[in-house]
């Protein structure tokens, strides 16, 4: 679950039609560290259904940038490689699998 996008995989990653819930995250931060286990339970409850990954705002400040990226945690989820929900601060693993559902 762990993945690190590098900024060339990373828009094949979000391009596909499988959803891609993408975890805007900094290692300083600790409501991002909150966030770890909590994609892992997420993860465990979707299976295959969506993709997960994890994007260092700091390593890759031209993706925070290209998707205005303004705090961390920022949850988005892409599909055809559109974000098509988003949100900042601590998501709960319900609350994600509620929010990914319309696009499996």
């Amino acid at each position: 679950m762990n993945t690190q996008a590098t900024p060339s995989s990373f828009k094949e990653l979000i391009s596909g039609n499988k959803p891609v819930v993408v975890d805007f995250f900094a290692e300083w931060c600790g409501p991002c560290k909150a966030m770890r286990p909590i994609l892992d339970e997420f993860k465990k409850a979707i299976g295959d259904r969506a993709a997960v990954i994890k994007v260092d705002v700091d390593r890759n400040p031209g993706a925070a940038q290209a998707y205005q990226v303004q705090g961390v945690p920022t949850i988005a989820i892409f599909k055809n490689g559109r974000i098509v929900w988003r949100r900042s601060g601590v998501q709960s693993a319900s609350q994600l699998q509620a929010a990914v559902q319309p696009f499996l």
